[in-house]
């Protein structure tokens, strides 16, 4: 979405990732001057897919330019509204199967029903709406939420790290010797 709507040629976005640039738009955009229909609706499963929603936001997109009468690459006068509504459709989507996950392993017997966790990791943990949203989710379900920090949370190999330096504090998992292990770069 950062990609269609040119942001790298926005004076306020020009050196940010696409996801920050979208984080930092939304914050002054409406979200309800767009709404954009929520991926797999009808799915009543924990799966997450972004690619009917995208195809939605790059239709309004369209749409958008023609009414203002620009050219693909251009910026649109309501790029933060634009900004603000995707990450909002994207937030609920994701929080909205996230509990259906935490309450299919509740009811499943899969995680305890006392002190549970929900991990975010990745990308979309340094997204401070996503991130509120999920913390309010897991406050709701009596979880516990742990997320990195948002620093480490754009690179995967700082992401693997922090994960072997929280395994290794705790003892879970960690080889003490590399003696047997075979390593082929790739």
């Amino acid at each position: 979405v950062a990609r269609r709507l040119s942001l790298r040629k926005h004076p306020e976005c020009h050196s940010m990732a696409g996801g920050k640039a979208i984080e930092h738009l939304a914050q002054t955009g409406n979200q309800e001057l767009l709404t954009f229909r929520l991926p797999m609706q009808r799915y009543r499963n924990c799966d997450f897919s972004f690619s009917g929603l995208q195809n939605l936001v790059n239709n309004a997109i369209v749409q958008k330019e023609k009414e203002e009468g620009i050219q693909e690459g251009e910026i649109l006068s309501c790029v933060k509204d634009v900004a603000a509504a995707v990450q909002h459709a994207v937030a609920v989507h994701i929080i909205q199967k996230t509990c259906r996950a935490m309450l299919f392993c509740l009811k499943n017997s899969i995680l305890p029903s006392k002190n549970a966790t929900l991990v975010v990791s990745g990308g979309v943990a340094s997204n401070q709406y996503i991130r509120k949203g999920l913390q309010n989710l897991a406050d709701a379900n009596d979880f516990a939420l742990l997320c990195p920090p948002p620093r480490l949370c754009t690179d995967n190999g700082v992401m693997i790290a922090w994960n072997g330096i929280e395994r290794l504090r705790a003892g879970l998992g960690v080889l003490h010797s590399t003696a047997g292990i075979r390593y082929e770069p790739r």
